[in-house]
């Protein structure tokens, strides 16, 4: 019951971040919305607009999650899944990039970094789970790490995109990931430079 509140009131909310920012003044005119008096309000969100953020973020992972198990299929290559998992993440906020845009704004001030890299990280690791990445070993945090360059850069890109169904977007998240799986050439090219007769195994960057 209390978790249905919380989203109700970051429904409410959510109209009146673009103008006011996730500040108390947009909590408190969502609460009004739906008369939900300042007390419950509070009791809902402690955090105030930090804490709505981290909903907000955390209810368009499970989305993506949702929809990405109903249209990828099994024979997709892995690169194609994440790049169909970024694009989907981005497009279900598609109405909201002001929300997004705010959120980035408020989540870049020092006391909140922690949450925004919290988030960040949260998300890309819903996306590897979604397509089915079950690594154990240090692959794990370097895909994920990997990962994570590419969907902010991607995300920053996407908040400044004017072009029809943000068709400029998808061309560079599609860059960005082709540059990506150049990591293990550019990798090896650059040992044997270093040594030419170098005989130990080329070394390997984990593989979106």
């Amino acid at each position: 019951m209390t978790e249905d509140l919380r989203k109700k009131l970051l429904r409410a909310v959510l109209p009146h971040v673009p103008f006011d920012g996730w500040s108390d003044r947009a909590l408190k005119a969502g609460a009004s919305d739906i008369a939900m008096s300042i007390a419950t309000m509070r009791a809902l969100a402690p955090g105030g607009g930090l804490e709505l953020i981290e909903l907000h973020s955390m209810a368009m992972d499970h989305e993506m999650i949702s929809r990405l198990s109903e249209e990828v299929g099994g024979t997709m290559r892995i690169r194609d899944r994440i790049t169909f998992a970024v694009r989907l993440r981005l497009e279900l906020a598609a109405g909201e990039k002001e929300v997004v845009r705010r959120a980035i704004t408020y989540l870049a001030l020092p006391q909140n970094m922690l949450v925004g890299t919290r988030l960040l990280y949260r998300s890309v690791d819903a996306i590897w789970r979604a397509v089915g990445d079950i690594s154990t070993d240090w692959n794990f945090y370097s895909k994920r790490g990997l990962l994570a360059g590419v969907y902010t850069s991607s995300v920053l890109f996407w908040l400044q995109d004017e072009s029809p169904e943000s068709e400029e977007t998808w061309d560079f998240l599609d860059r960005r990931i082709a540059d990506v799986m150049e990591v293990p050439q550019a990798t090896a090219r650059l040992s044997r430079c270093f040594d030419p007769f170098q005989r130990t195994p080329k070394p390997q960057a984990p593989r979106l």
